[in-house]
């Protein structure tokens, strides 16, 4: 999937817009409580301005389903950006519009423009033609650097790919590509994956398509006890997706006719309610009690998981082990993030952490800089890893 990027077109003297990814999380302040995905866009946003063209930036925050909402504006990303590039960010009342197309008009080269949230309009996330037309009014160049909304056709993503002269992607969006690409298509081996989470229903097309690829699949989180209930199991009161324990069963069965080596957990930590205080205890996968629920993957799990890990040399990891959030059951999701870290540092792997729950898991632990890649895109980096197309990529140019 090679497409073009920045360095494939001129830039000078043109007017760019640039899709990233400014969801970033708001105190009650309106103040940036985590400023990670503005940092990882500046590499894109200082190439282009740097190349002296005009920016024109565009992003969602939140979900404001169509209606004007002063707290989901973009405002406290335009003073941050601001902060961080050491240079004028002026900000646009809205993202179409007669002010906007005027502001848009006016900018020269090494000036940026950022427009307000565009899920102020619901014709944003419908993709409707007209919408994305007023986007691409003026533009000469569009760039894809939000990576986490590509996998949706909307206007900001794939419509306005219909109305612009070029589209390419950023920096961002090709380390992507690279890394989730390169993990999924030329592995180095072996090849491990890693799904956790709570619900099997959202992964199944994952396990299906890594059936393929990988050497080993481990799974952990609360979708475990799917499992076990297809081979049944007591799993007391532990989370159950009943509508797809026939799925499951039917995974497992599947893997086992194609010798495919797939890893449950042994053991797991139970507690007798959904809370850190809670009474809690390390049994067999075999000895949950009534009224206990599984909330973290146990000792002999996490050994046997991490001893595979610290074999690999591909690793893909989507998912956390168990309810990582309370101290108390953040221990198999731990020692997972730290054996990928052992295996980038030792061994020289190639470590990529899926978006969501895992990546917050990385940077809870504070290990975000010692695997090898972060994905940006929760949904995104899933759909990709089961071969899906992502429409906000596939509308890029092709080298």
């Amino acid at each position: 999937m090679a497409k073009k990027t920045i360095d494939d077109v001129q830039l000078s003297g043109k007017k760019v817009l640039i899709r990233c990814d400014f969801n970033v999380p708001l105190d009650g302040s309106q103040n940036i409580s985590d400023d990670r995905r503005i940092q990882e866009s500046l590499p894109t946003i200082r190439k282009v301005v740097d190349s002296g063209a005009a920016v024109i930036l565009c992003s969602h925050l939140g979900r404001p389903e169509g209606a004007v909402d002063p707290k989901m504006s973009l405002k406290p990303v335009a003073a941050r950006l601001k902060e961080l590039l050491g240079k004028p960010v002026q900000m646009a009342g809205d993202c179409i519009g007669a002010e906007v197309e005027a502001l848009k008009s006016k900018l020269k080269g090494g000036e940026i423009l950022l427009l307000e949230n565009l899920r102020f309009h619901k014709a944003e996330t419908k993709n409707k033609d007209d919408f994305s037309k007023e986007l691409a009014k003026g533009i000469d160049i569009f760039v894809n650097d939000a990576f986490g909304t590509a996998h949706r056709a909307h206007a900001s993503t794939e419509g306005v790919t219909r109305f612009v002269p070029i589209s390419v992607s950023g920096y961002l969006v090709e380390k992507e590509l690279k890394y989730l690409g390169d993990a999924v298509n030329a592995p180095k081996r072996p090849f491990i994956a890693v799904l956790g989470g709570a619900k099997i229903s959202g992964k199944i097309d994952v396990i299906k398509s890594l059936f393929d690829k990988v050497d080993v699949l481990i799974i952990g989180g609360g979708m475990i006890f799917t499992f076990y209930k297809a081979q049944g199991l007591n799993i007391g009161s532990s989370l159950l997706e009943a509508d797809r324990v026939e799925m499951a069963g039917q995974l497992l069965a599947e893997a086992k006719s194609r010798n495919i080596k797939l890893l449950l957990a042994d053991d797991v930590v139970i507690a007798d309610k959904f809370d850190n205080n809670a009474n809690r205890k390390v049994v067999s996968i075999k000895d949950i009690p009534d009224g206990w629920m599984g909330l973290d993957i146990g000792p002999k799990t996490i050994k046997k998981y991490c001893s595979e890990i610290l074999k690999s040399k591909t690793v893909v990891w989507n998912g956390p082990m168990g309810a990582f959030e309370m101290s108390n059951f953040e221990e198999g999701t731990r020692k997972i993030a730290e054996a990928l870290a052992e295996a980038t540092r030792k061994s020289g792997s190639v470590t990529v952490v899926g978006g969501g729950d895992s990546a917050a898991a990385m940077s809870q632990f504070n290990l975000e800089d010692q695997v090898t890649h972060i994905s940006t895109g929760g949904g995104a980096s899933l759909e990709f890893l089961e071969g899906k197309v992502l429409p906000g990529i596939d509308a890029l140019a092709d080298k």
